[in-house]
């Protein structure tokens, strides 16, 4: 019998190319390949908002969030969702500001 979490690695749903593409170029930029990092990247793709706004809300080299995202203009409701989601599952929580 296969593991659930080994079967769902296979099984990932993407909800566009744009998605897709962005989750296997931005998984290899991240600072490790374990599951904190790919839940943050899927997340962030969702949103074409996000994807364009990568730079503003990680930093690649130090593997930080950058919470203050939550207060730049470009942020929509939907794209703040996205963000808290992602921050969620890569932080164990929200970080504050």
């Amino acid at each position: 019998m296969s593991s659930t979490a080994l079967g769902a690695e296979k099984a990932i749903i993407f909800i566009s190319d744009a998605h897709e593409k962005f989750y296997y170029e931005k998984l290899k930029e991240v600072r490790y390949q374990d599951v904190y990092h790919k839940a943050l990247v899927y997340c962030l793709g969702i949103s074409d908002d996000t994807r364009r706004n990568i730079n503003s809300i990680y930093n690649f080299k130090t593997g930080c969030v950058k919470t203050e995202c939550l207060h730049e203009g470009w942020q929509t409701s939907g794209s703040l969702k996205v963000v808290r989601m992602a921050f969620n599952l890569y932080c164990n929580g929200t970080p504050s500001v």
